[in-house]
């Protein structure tokens, strides 16, 4: 499996990037989650977007947001044929990477996932919730 990584800005995200990004946002959080929820929320425009590919096939996605305060981790997927390879905790990496270690960094991790952040060095910075109807917890990295 020949994988290739690349942090993107929003202008530098060609159509058919954007593309391949929304339709796997959508085919995981939308129709997986059976979530009916607009994924466009207006936010992308500000993030650093990191994508896996393998050859030229969209199959890791996560966005960062390193102008806020904490810089904020979002969107985290990994293509459903490609799960079970370790592929969603480097991506994880790769994010946490791309924020400065001087900053600390923020999660709305889905609930069953909490063991996966905290094994990344996250914890629980707050009570849960629900999002669209999943169980959510906000988590935390401290600065590195």
């Amino acid at each position: 499996m020949l994988l290739s990584w690349r942090a993107l800005p929003w202008k530098d995200l060609t159509p058919e990037i954007l593309y391949r990004i929304l339709a796997l946002r959508a085919e995981v959080f939308v129709v997986e989650q059976n979530c009916a929820y607009l994924d466009p929320d207006g936010k992308d425009e500000s993030a650093l977007h990191l994508c896996l590919f393998e050859e030229n096939k969209l199959i890791g996605y996560a966005r960062v947001f390193l102008n806020e305060s904490p810089c904020i981790v979002g969107r985290l997927v990994v293509h459903p044929k490609y799960r079970g390879k370790a592929l969603g905790k480097k991506l994880m990496q790769k994010s946490i990477t791309a924020v400065p270690e001087t900053k600390e960094i923020f999660i709305s991790a889905q609930e069953h996932l909490k063991g996966f952040y905290e094994s990344l060095g996250f914890s629980q910075s707050g009570k849960g919730y629900l999002e669209d109807g999943i169980p959510h917890i906000p988590m935390v990295l401290p600065p590195r």
